[in-house]
């Protein structure tokens, strides 16, 4: 397995809480990828506590919006882990900067692995929460792992929609997708030509005048004190360019309406990216014998980064993810 460089001294985006123990670790996936974490522990803990493995958003670094989810977790006692996914961050994987529908589900079954074997956490007691991209990434898990408990999708994504179709679905034509194809196919060429990989930029800057708000929106999270981070890649050099292909033609949620556990979808009512939310509910319930667990939350007057950190509205609401996961991982 590959041997990681962690960075020991805090460097997150957020205030260090005096309520829990933090601690560096790292885990492995299937793939044979070593990925790194930020484990929080309540200080108080005794026992075995139900865990909670926190991922998110796409192009994120886990010293920004997982690893504030992943601490105020444990504030309220349960154990959290907040990781970077494959090819990102301090996490391992080559080439940098890809990403994978199996892949990136696989990272949270992986964290799911580390969690049930670790000394302070109920292997019965386990949950995910998923961020913007990694929200349905969370759910495709959620479809997969019988151990998953309980699921928050945060703000989220559906990355295999958005990249087969575009922004609300404004490029649903076979057309549009074969263009597109050709234009990765061509770029996959020359990165092979030129042994490298190109990047495709992270969020815009200097910002356009023009840009339509989800993008200040973005603008004001990853390129601002607010939630800057060095490793993070929508704060700089953004995805490989070909880095999200394979979702084109891999739908992530194919068996979602056939979860079983628990699960949590909660968007911000002004946020560009609240179908994904809706509608991903809305099919997971669809025909499923197990909907009474599933829930929608719609919270008012929020945008889709407010439920990155908060926005300064306080809008996470922490009390319902304390009380859906004490009711679910019990």
């Amino acid at each position: 397995m590959e041997q990681l460089k962690l960075t020991q001294q805090w460097d997150k985006t957020f205030a260090k809480s005096d309520k829990v123990n933090h601690s560096k670790v790292t885990f492995h996936n299937r793939y044979g990828i070593t990925l790194a974490a930020d484990l929080y522990v309540p200080i108080s803990a005794q026992g075995r506590l139900p865990a909670i493995a926190v991922c998110g958003p796409f192009g994120a670094v886990k010293e920004q919006a997982s690893g504030f989810y992943a601490q105020t977790m444990a504030e309220h006692g349960f154990v959290t882990m907040a990781f970077d996914p494959s090819f990102t961050g301090e996490s391992g994987g080559e080439p940098r900067y890809m990403a994978s529908p199996d892949i990136n589900t696989e990272d949270y079954q992986a964290a799911v692995d580390f969690l049930s074997l670790h000394e302070q956490a109920d292997p019965d007691k386990i949950g995910v929460i998923g961020i913007c991209g990694w929200g349905g990434l969370a759910l495709n898990a959620a479809a997969l792992d019988t151990r998953i408990k309980a699921t928050v999708a945060s703000t989220m994504y559906d990355m295999a929609r958005i990249n087969a179709k575009g922004y609300f679905d404004a490029e649903d034509s076979a057309d549009a997708r074969y263009a597109k194809k050709q234009a990765l196919c061509a770029q996959r060429l020359e990165d092979y030509k030129n042994d490298g990989y190109a990047l495709g930029g992270g969020v815009v800057d200097p910002l356009p005048e023009d840009a339509p708000f989800f993008v200040k929106d973005y603008y004001d999270y990853y390129k601002t004190p607010r939630g800057y981070h060095a490793r993070s890649l929508n704060s700089n050099g953004g995805w490989n360019v070909i880095g999200c292909m394979s979702f084109i033609n891999q739908p992530i949620l194919q068996y979602s309406n056939e979860i079983r556990s628990a699960v949590l979808v909660m968007h911000g009512e002004k946020a560009h990216s609240c179908y994904f939310s809706r509608d991903a509910y809305a099919n997971m319930v669809k025909n499923n014998p197990y909907a009474a667990n599933k829930e929608l939350l719609i919270i008012p007057d929020a945008v889709h980064t407010d439920l990155y950190d908060g926005g300064g509205k306080n809008a996470i609401p922490f009390d319902k993810l304390v009380d859906f996961f004490s009711k679910n991982l019990k």
